[in-house]
C-alpha cells in the first residue's frame, strides 16, 4: 500500500479525531463550520486592509470550505478593532490583523482592553518599514539633507503622520532621537491624507510605510528620502537606509494575525497550517508583491519573540520620547 501524501495523512486524522472524539465540537474536523470574521483595525483600502483580504483569499482555500469575512472597525488607532478582536469569543471564529506598533504602543500610552497576552498569536505576515518622503519640489534630497535642514530649525521641520501613538509617530520620534533633532509632528486620520496634505505642501515631509509611499509616488511629484529598515528593500533598492547614513532607525509596521485568548490548540494549529500553505501558494506571492507588500512570514514562536522584542524596544523610547506628549 502507498503511503499517504500530506493532504491525505491531514484528511485521514480529522476523520479519526472525529471518530474517536465524543463531542464534535471538540474536534478540529468541525472547523470551521461556519464563516470567520477577521477583524482589521483600519479603514478599508489601507495597507494593512491589503494585507488581510490578500491572505483571506489564500487561507480560504487552505481551510476546508472556508468563508473569511474582513470585517474594519477603524478608530482611535486600531484601539477599537483591537478591543473587538480581544474581547471576542475565543473559538476560531473571530481572528484579526494586529499590527505594530499599534498592539503594543498603546497599552504603554493608556489603559486598554488589552495587552499582549490577550492573545493567541498565529503568524506574521508582513513586515513594512517605515519611510521619511517629502515633495518633489523640496530642497530635501537625501538624508543628510533633511538632518542638517532640521538642525538649521528646530522643531520647524513639519512632518505629517498616522496620529498621536501610530507607526509614523514612533518612527518620527526614534529618528529625532536618533539624530539629536526636533520635528514638528502633525497628525492626520492616516497616510492617505497626510499624502495629500504633503503633495498640497500643507507639511514638508510625511511618514508612511513603504508600501504605501511606493502607491502614493507613482506618478505624483513625491520623493521618498529614506527607509526606517535594517537593509534596503527589495521593492526599492535604490533608496537608502537610515543605517546606510549612519543613524540607527528601525521603523514601521508589522502585520501578523491573532485571534483572542483561549483559542483551542487545534483551531490555532488549522489556522497556522493554512498560512504556512500560503506562504508557499504563489498566486498568495504574486497577489501580495503587486500590491507592495514585504512579506515576512514568522511563525508563530518567532512572531511573539518579535513582538517582546518590540515591546521592550517601545518601553525604553516611552522613557525618553513619551509620544503621547
Amino acid at each position: 500500500m502507498e503511503p499517504l501524501n500530506p493532504l491525505e495523512s491531514h484528511t485521514m486524522n480529522k476523520v479519526l479525531c472525529c471518530a474517536l472524539v465524543a463531542l464534535p465540537a471538540l474536534c478540529s474536523a468541525a472547523y470551521p463550520a461556519h464563516p470567520i470574521n477577521l477583524i482589521v483595525p483600519f479603514p478599508a483600502g489601507a495597507g494593512s486592509d491589503q494585507t488581510a483580504r490578500t491572505i483571506a483569499a489564500c487561507m480560504e482555500t487552505k481551510l476546508d470550505s472556508a468563508r473569511i469575512v474582513v470585517l474594519n472597525k477603524p478608530g482611535a488607532s486600531g484601539d477599537i478593532g483591537l478591543t473587538a478582536l480581544a474581547r471576542a469569543e475565543p473559538d476560531g471564529y473571530t481572528i484579526g490583523l494586529v499590527n505594530t506598533p499599534g498592539v503594543i504602543s498603546l497599552p504603554i500610552e493608556r489603559k486598554t482592553a488589552y495587552t499582549l497576552e490577550s492573545f493567541d498569536f498565529i503568524a506574521n505576515l508582513v513586515e513594512d518599514p517605515g519611510t521619511i518622503s517629502v515633495h518633489a519640489d523640496s530642497p530635501i534630497h537625501s538624508i543628510q539633507d533633511l538632518i542638517a535642514a532640521a538642525k538649521a530649525k528646530p522643531g520647524e521641520i513639519t512632518v505629517g503622520t498616522q496620529g498621536v501613538g501610530s507607526a509614523g509617530h514612533i518612527s518620527a520620534l526614534s529618528l529625532e532621537h536618533a539624530a539629536g533633532i526636533q520635528l514638528s509632528p502633525v497628525p492626520f486620520q492616516g497616510a492617505a491624507p497626510a499624502s495629500v496634505a504633503l503633495l498640497g505642501k500643507v507639511v514638508d515631509s510625511t511618514m508612511a510605510n513603504l508600501g504605501e509611499a511606493i502607491t502614493f509616488a507613482n506618478g505624483k511629484p513625491w520623493r521618498i528620502v529614506g527607509v526606517m529598515g535594517d537593509k534596503r528593500a527589495e521593492q526599492a533598492p535604490d533608496i537608502p537606509t537610515f543605517h546606510d547614513a549612519g543613524y540607527e532607525v528601525i521603523g514601521g509596521s508589522m502585520r501578523g494575525l491573532a485571534g483572542p485568548r483561549g483559542m483551542p490548540a487545534e483551531v490555532i494549529a488549522d489556522l497556522s497550517r493554512a498560512v504556512d500553505e500560503c506562504n508557499h501558494d504563489q498566486t498568495y506571492l504574486s497577489r501580495a508583491k503587486a500590491s507592495f507588500q514585504p512579506l515576512r512570514y514568522l511563525k508563530r514562536d518567532e512572531y511573539v519573540a518579535s513582538l517582546k522584542a518590540v515591546d521592550q524596544q517601545l518601553r525604553e523610547l516611552w522613557t525618553v520620547k513619551p509620544w503621547q506628549q
